[in-house]
């Protein structure tokens, strides 16, 4: 039963982040209204195919939740650790809250619902990107995960120093950068999720 429970969970966030990237990026051609490399993804939340992109931000919040609890189910009770749980699930909530809050834009003075989305954006980068650094760093601790740990570890070590360039170098292009490290946040996802997959027939006995 565990193995198929796994199997399906991994397989949900596996769909849930295809279907964001393939939303976001057709959003990125078909909304010839936006300047990509200027504008954050934030702004195709508003506008002709939001209610696409929107579908697919909700999809990866509920799948962000789901993650850390097959990801903590699938290391060996010595190895596991309810912090990365927790932060991939204030990070699901923080996208379900940056989804329905419209963002500012530049056409437009700055709001309340504004300030609130730009704090859940912001929210969802620091706890997804500290949450994969110390689930990378949990793998060290079982042995049928050990030999990921450092791809992982370095994957999300770039992510998370990636956040902080694309917050503190103000001259970057925000939507191209901010885009990039989203790229490079739904890769680790995608990839961990894929070995949880794979490792489905693998799980360990226990289920405590």
């Amino acid at each position: 039963m565990m193995r198929a429970s796994m199997r399906r969970t991994a397989g949900f966030v596996l769909a849930a982040v295809a279907s964001f990237a393939a939303v976001c990026a057709a959003a990125q051609v078909l909304r010839t209204d936006l300047d990509w490399v200027r504008v954050p993804l934030s702004f195709y939340l508003i506008g002709p195919g939001s209610g696409w992109v929107r579908a697919a931000y909700v999809l990866l919040a509920l799948a962000l939740p789901v993650f850390g609890w097959s990801a903590y189910r699938a290391l060996s009770l010595p190895a596991r650790s309810a912090a990365p749980l927790l932060l991939f699930t204030v990070a699901g909530i923080a996208l379900c809250v940056t989804t329905f809050a419209t963002t500012n834009t530049y056409a437009h003075p700055a709001t309340f619902h504004g300030l609130i989305h730009g704090i859940a954006a912001q929210t969802t980068f620091l706890c997804v990107t500290v949450a994969m650094l110390l689930q990378a760093g949990r793998l060290r601790h079982d042995a049928r995960w050990c030999p990921y740990a450092a791809r992982a570890l370095t994957w999300a070590a770039v992510s998370f120093v990636g956040l902080w360039v694309q917050v503190l170098w103000r001259g970057a292009p925000h939507g191209l950068s901010q885009k990039l490290l989203i790229v490079f946040i739904l890769g680790w996802l995608a990839w961990m999720a894929w070995l949880l997959w794979r490792k489905s027939a693998e799980v360990i006995p226990s289920t405590h």
